[in-house]
């Protein structure tokens, strides 16, 4: 018998979700309860927006402080902690100024924004004109803005007319980014690792290449590291691998710390100048209740070496998982604990597989139909990271005849 939950949320949501059929009631660490009390281990992380686990105390315990003296002002006002979350965003990105929203869509579309405005008003783009550049395969999220430049078909259709502007080439690609850009050009925008695509790594060098060229060309670097950022790969930031900087960050997700939206650009002056009041703005964007809970989040990723568990985890649980030899498996690729296994084109999706791990008590799910992801919380332990590879062996090695149900 179906769940009365799910049968509530059918009848009375929208249909734009194919979640798995689990109802979870309970969350702490890397593990999670349904209503019948059973246990799970989280391996999606809410798509990296629990890098520090579900509930982390330290977190909890900023926000309930916070709950109890100021929640909301606007931006009409100044708040106390305002100035120091801000602050704590330049030091941990190395770059100078930073605009706190809350979605990451809606820190895209500031990205999209300043960049634009940077274009016409510092390189003195013909006015109109201005044109960013991004990438196939891309996912920035779901405005009709962003979907309007995405190449997924679905994301597109029936959602027009969209915004003029921008250009598609193809990732991973530094000629086509060079051959791309023209005199009205304001900025590449890219996600260092494509995570919806698929969990697309580029080649070595290329980000490096990436910023050489727009550097030459006076065209901002803009990374999407809304997924990515936060220790996911193995460094606070994916672009940190590279030893690069980008001239715009976009970051959220993991900056909630599991607890609610918080998502923030963050630039130079120089770009970050051009914003005068009344540009833009966010109700809820910097609030109290956001600054407390994104500065703890933050300082638990450092203080409690995240990253540098993520990379040296990450590593132990990618050459577990490559141990495995199953003839449904064409790839398995990741960096720290953002990993993908990609499924052979002949067995179709790779959603079967998520059912099956399912019944196996983890939770996972598919991207780009043939790639499993496997993004646990940066607090995984040997131990749990043990468990999850022990049950994707049970799930894969098993005879190429075997019938899904």
């Amino acid at each position: 018998m179906e769940s009365e939950a799910i049968l509530l949320a059918e009848q009375f949501g929208a249909m734009n979700y194919a979640p798995l059929s689990v109802v979870i009631t309970e969350g702490k660490g890397c593990w999670v309860k349904d209503e019948n009390n059973k246990k799970f281990f989280d391996c999606l992380s809410a798509y990296s927006a629990l890098n520090q686990g579900h509930r982390h105390p330290r977190i909890v315990k900023a926000a309930i402080k916070q709950l109890g003296k100021l929640t909301l002002t606007s931006r009409a006002f100044h708040n106390n902690l305002l100035g120091e979350f801000l602050k704590k965003l330049t030091e941990v990105s190395e770059l100078e100024k930073a605009l706190p929203m809350n979605s990451g869509a809606e820190a895209v579309e500031t990205a999209l924004k300043a960049a634009r405005k940077w274009a016409y008003t510092v390189k003195k783009v013909e006015a109109g004109k201005a044109n960013i550049i991004v990438c196939k395969n891309n996912f920035h999220g779901r405005t009709t803005t962003i979907v309007g430049f995405s190449s997924e078909t679905q994301y597109r259709e029936n959602f027009g007319p969209f915004s003029e502007g921008f250009k598609l080439i193809e990732f991973n690609d530094a000629k086509a980014l060079g051959k791309a850009i023209d005199s009205n050009t304001a900025g590449f925008l890219l996600e260092p690792v494509q995570g919806e695509g698929g969990i697309i790594f580029p080649s070595e060098g290329y980000l490096k290449e990436a910023r050489k060229i727009c550097s030459e060309k006076n065209v901002l670097l803009i990374l999407d590291e809304i997924q990515t950022g936060f220790g996911r790969t193995g460094k606070m930031f994916a672009f940190q691998h590279e030893g690069i900087k980008p001239d715009v960050l976009i970051v959220g997700k993991a900056l909630g710390g599991g607890i609610m939206p918080v998502s923030a650009v963050i630039s130079t002056k120089d770009v970050m100048n051009v914003f005068r009041p009344g540009d833009h703005g966010s109700t809820f964007g910097g609030n109290p209740l956001a600054c407390a809970v994104g500065l703890e989040a933050i300082k638990v990723i450092e203080e409690e070496s995240l990253s540098e568990k993520s990379r040296v985890n990450g590593k132990y649980f990618l050459e577990k998982l490559k141990q495995i030899n199953s003839p449904f498996i064409k790839e398995i690729r990741g960096k720290g604990l953002f990993i993908g296994i990609e499924i052979k084109k002949e067995f179709v999706s790779a959603k079967p597989f998520c059912l099956k791990l399912l019944k196996e008590g983890i939770l996972c799910k598919e991207t780009h139909d043939l790639v499993l992801r496997l993004a646990p919380p940066l607090t995984a332990t040997k131990k749990e990271l043990d468990f999850c590879a022990k049950k994707v062996r049970k799930v894969f090695e098993i005879p190429k005849e075997f019938k899904f149900d």
